[in-house]
């Protein structure tokens, strides 16, 4: 759909973008940077993160000239970047928040594009909208369209470059490629954890397989339950950043993972997934699979616990089934 004003006009030589706060939107705003970087090699890209975990994520993108923290760092926020003129700003939420639009009003640019329903419209000179349940990389390419007068398929995301440490330098040369299945317990939102002995029924269903299990940091007891009592489980350290989780991830097979970033971190390798979601229509489209392989359960309500495990497991079954013989 197209942007509701003129398209922009005039040299582009930078632009500013107001990253939301999750890992999932983060890694769905790369295909969008990657886009700007090949059409516009000489533009700049500035990147205002509102979380910690974002601007660490940002700062560490080479496609990316500087990432601020607008709640950190103010100093520098304030007297290093607010100051300077920019040509596009893009606020990439697509629903009221008092920190993105207050930002939207103090940055200095020239044109500034938005989505429709942000609850400060009057301040944006292009108003993009979209259907219900677009995808996010999809709606963020959307500014493009603003600037160029079309959207490119969309890139495929990627996980920039951070410290890989010693503990995950040893485990990926323990990983041959192509040969584990890893199992994410963790969720960054309220119903998206399945129990242990839900988790640990799906591995021993499958004896021939070898599995890694991946946690956040306040998962790691349940991922030590999960993973000491199966031989065909690999423990694995704890991870510090998303790139190592990416690293790791790029040696297996297949992920089995409720609707969290790390369905978006496989897509960074277009490894298989089998991802569990919770009833909500519009997000389970926005923030669908993007990999080649892939099956969706979705739950019967708000807790992926709620789906059977036969399912899973008759879908994880399917999905190795599927995957090229080198793979199984």
């Amino acid at each position: 759909m197209p942007p509701l004003a003129a398209p922009f006009k005039g040299p582009l030589n930078s632009v500013v973008i107001l990253a939301r706060e999750c890992f999932g939107d983060v890694i769905m705003l790369t295909p969008l940077i990657a886009a700007l970087k090949k059409r516009h090699p000489e533009a700049k890209i500035y990147v205002v993160a509102f979380t910690r975990i974002v601007y660490n994520f940002f700062k560490s993108d080479r496609n990316v000239e500087a990432a601020y923290h607008a709640k950190r760092e103010l100093g520098r926020y304030f007297f290093e970047f607010l100051p300077k003129k920019y040509d596009v700003l893009f606020n990439s939420k697509d629903h009221p928040s008092t920190s993105f639009l207050l930002q939207s009003r103090l940055i200095r640019a020239r044109y500034k594009v938005g989505f429709r329903g942000n609850g400060n419209e009057a301040l944006f000179d292009s108003l993009l909208e979209l259907p219900e349940g677009t995808h996010e990389s999809q709606r963020n390419l959307e500014l493009l369209r603003t600037i160029d007068g079309s959207v490119p398929e969309p890139p495929k995301p990627y996980i920039p470059e951070m410290p890989v440490g010693e503990a995950v330098r040893e485990i990926l040369e323990k990983l041959p490629q192509n040969r584990y299945v890893g199992i994410n317990i963790s969720a960054g939102t309220p119903g998206g954890h399945r129990t242990v002995e839900q988790w640990s029924e799906l591995i021993g269903s499958f004896p021939d397989e070898r599995f890694v299990v991946f946690s956040a940091p306040g998962d790691l007891e349940e991922k030590r339950r999960i993973e000491a009592p199966h031989e065909n489980v690999l423990a694995t350290p704890p991870t510090r950043n998303l790139h190592e989780v990416w690293k790791i991830l790029d040696r297996l097979k297949l992920l089995v993972t409720p609707d969290t970033s790390l369905v978006h971190v496989a897509a960074c390798s277009d490894k298989p997934v089998v991802a569990l979601y919770r009833h909500n229509p519009n997000d389970s489209r926005a923030f669908a699979p993007l990999s080649t392989y892939q099956e969706v359960l979705t739950s019967h309500s708000q807790e992926v616990m709620d789906i059977e495990n036969e399912t899973v497991i008759e879908a994880v079954r399917r999905m190795l089934e599927q995957l090229p013989a080198g793979n199984r």
